[in-house]
């Protein structure tokens, strides 16, 4: 084994959390198969039927669903790696498993009565909807309007859509001919009496269409992604009682009256909704994959790619300082991200059933702050890729649309994120404002600095918020309150993030067994940790947690780290367990000329003009 090779597995060693092997491998394996291949010419429908096709190759591959719903790193797992290759078959898969399937394993997987549904969904006879979100109430599921009025006569349900801002939206209905079993989210009335929101399970379409009572129409295309969206209404359909899934959240007594458990509606309704945590992981999950898989190849065609420079006819771009203060804050990000989301996982994997407070807003917090990160870093990469970034067979174009999507999965980053900080704020802790951080000569790279000054920043906006929100006169209502501290709030949330972000990278450096892994990951932390400090140096300036001459010196200090990630930086990419095989990215691979060249020979010929040497003319 050579000192590369001792490298790589050290760094995948720390980015899979030591469990690539048992958990990633084989995932990975699968999408070398030829039906990842890249097609071009297809519409975005025959995309949307291809992702389908893809979900049941996977699906044949690996082991059951209701195995990997039990198995949660193998659920991240799965939401990680499709989407590298087709950002749809992600889509699909995590609805499919996490949502549908997954709510019907913590609901209703001890009920013999539901068995014919249960292996359905498991052997993907029929995929799963998820159809709770209503095209009036986006960013409050918990007020949705579908009922489910029980007919105590015949002890069934009757599922109906009372008016058009109850329309599920966004769920998979376009597709009609490909049979669908959904869990939807319903008001359940029984006796006159609305007990709030619950899961039925309800079939929506078989191979000859949709079901009797079941309408649906096709959302506007969207960018990359042609998967079916739909809005669907119900008119009166007819639910047998055993499709309701109440696990431990009510029960029917022996005369039908419907009995809720304990607690209010608000708690029975999370309850029911208990697949949205291990879903933002999910979300999380692939947002960080994309990132790491745009980093590769930006980086890859980079170190490719050359330019001209004074003196000289040919030199890599990645040489220009320009080029790396983008890319390698972007390659900083990444890895940032990727320690804290190992952290998060690790902490919920602890009791997954029974999430903490604490713990709980950690994940909205990495869910918000991963995918926007994420979204920047996508971006950076696309455009240092140049025109070449805009093909969507080199793929970060595509990360782009797959992104833009998950900032409103499972719950939208600024309502979640204002939410948590709100659940933050209501928290009571009678501690004075913090005083800045002692100057005891550390200098600006030092990462326990970074770590001082965020945690200072963090808990001074969370002192000033609660401040704002306290008003003994009663002049202001609750909601004046809320606004006037919400963007206070919402940066001490987004600050406690990059704090323990910090601090899981630290910790994760700290284990790296080879000292030249160890170097490296150390000058990532600062240049993650100085460009966030960079961020709000003004703040910091203000209330002496840095001098003048310190916030002058940020951007000298990120350049000389810069300089020294260089000769680090194809060993920091090897880390991510990616190829030029794998992502089948023309700029990823080693002649990435001749590589563009084949897939543009393998376009249809109606879709391009006459053939033109691709090979750049040499003088």
């Amino acid at each position: 084994m050579t000192s590369n090779d001792v490298h790589r597995a050290d760094l995948a060693d720390l980015v899979f959390d030591g469990t690539y092997e048992q958990v990633h491998e084989d995932i990975r394996a699968a999408l070398l198969d030829p039906v990842f291949d890249a097609r071009e010419g297809l519409t975005l429908a025959e995309s949307g039927r291809l992702a389908y096709e893809r979900s049941r190759y996977l699906h044949s591959r690996l082991e059951r669903p209701v195995e990997i719903v039990r198995n949660p790193r193998r659920l991240f797992a799965l939401a990680e790696w499709p989407s590298l290759l087709d950002v749809s078959t992600f889509s699909l898969l995590m609805v499919h498993y996490n949502l549908c399937f997954g709510t019907v394993v913590d609901h209703g997987a001890d009920r013999p009565d539901l068995k014919d549904y249960f292996d359905e969904l498991d052997n993907l006879e029929s995929f799963g909807p998820y159809m709770a979100t209503e095209l009036g109430y986006g960013n409050n599921v918990a007020a949705m309007r579908t009922e489910a009025v029980y007919d105590r006569a015949s002890e069934t349900f009757v599922l109906n859509t009372p008016d058009p801002l109850a329309q599920k939206f966004m769920s998979y209905s376009g597709f009609q001919d490909i049979p669908k079993i959904a869990v939807v989210m319903a008001r359940l009335k029984a006796d006159g009496k609305d007990h709030g929101v619950f899961p039925f399970i309800v079939r929506i379409s078989d191979r000859d269409g949709l079901c009797a009572g079941v309408h649906a129409a096709a959302c506007p295309e969207k960018p990359v992604q042609g998967l079916d969206n739909g809005v669907t209404w119900f008119d009166h359909v007819r639910v047998p009682r055993r499709n309701l899934l109440l696990g431990d959240m009510g029960a029917f007594a022996e005369d039908g009256t419907f009995r809720p458990s304990g607690g209010n509606q608000r708690k029975r309704f999370l309850r029911a909704m208990s697949r949205i945590q291990p879903g933002r992981l999910c979300v999380s999950s692939s947002a960080v994959g994309a990132g790491r898989a745009s980093v590769y190849i930006a980086l890859r065609y980079a170190s490719r790619r050359l330019t001209n420079a004074p003196g000289r006819n040919d030199l890599p771009v990645i040489e220009y300082r320009s080029h790396q203060l983008a890319l390698f804050t972007a390659l900083a990000k990444v890895y940032a991200m990727t320690f804290l989301l190992n952290h998060v996982k690790r902490t919920f994997l602890v009791s997954p059933e029974s999430i903490p407070a604490e713990l709980n807003n950690l994940i909205s917090i990495t869910k918000a702050l991963s995918t926007w990160e994420m979204t920047d870093v996508i971006a950076t990469c696309r455009e240092r890729c140049g025109a070449q970034g805009i093909f969507s067979v080199n793929r970060i174009a595509d990360y782009g649309s797959l992104l833009q999507g998950l900032v409103t999965a499972e719950g939208d980053n600024q309502v979640l994120l204002a939410t948590t900080a709100g659940q933050m704020l209501a928290q009571r802790d009678d501690r004075p404002a913090p005083e800045p951080p002692a100057r005891d000569g550390r200098g600006l790279r030092h990462s326990a600095l970074h770590t001082d000054l965020l945690r200072y920043r963090e808990e001074s906006l969370l002192h000033t918020a609660r401040e704002a929100m306290t008003d003994e006169s009663g002049e202001r209502t609750y909601l004046e309150a809320w606004n006037g501290s919400m963007n206070s709030a919402l940066a001490m949330a987004r600050t406690r993030g990059v704090r323990v972000a910090v601090e899981s990278f630290r910790a994760a450096a700290a284990r790296a067994r080879t000292s030249e892994v160890r170097e490296a990951l150390e000058l990532l932390i600062a240049l993650y940790g100085l460009t966030e400090i960079q961020r709000d140096s003004g703040w910091y300036l203000a209330r002496g947690a840095l001098t003048a001459p310190q916030v002058e010196a940020i951007p000298a200090e990120i350049d000389a780290l810069c300089a020294g990630v260089l000769p680090h930086a194809e060993t920091l990419i090897d880390g991510f367990q990616l190829s030029p095989e794998l992502l089948r990215a023309p700029i990823a691979a080693d002649d990435y000329v001749a590589s563009f060249q084949a897939v543009a020979d393998a376009v249809p010929a109606g879709r391009r003009g006459p053939a033109e040497p691709l090979t750049p003319a040499r003088s």
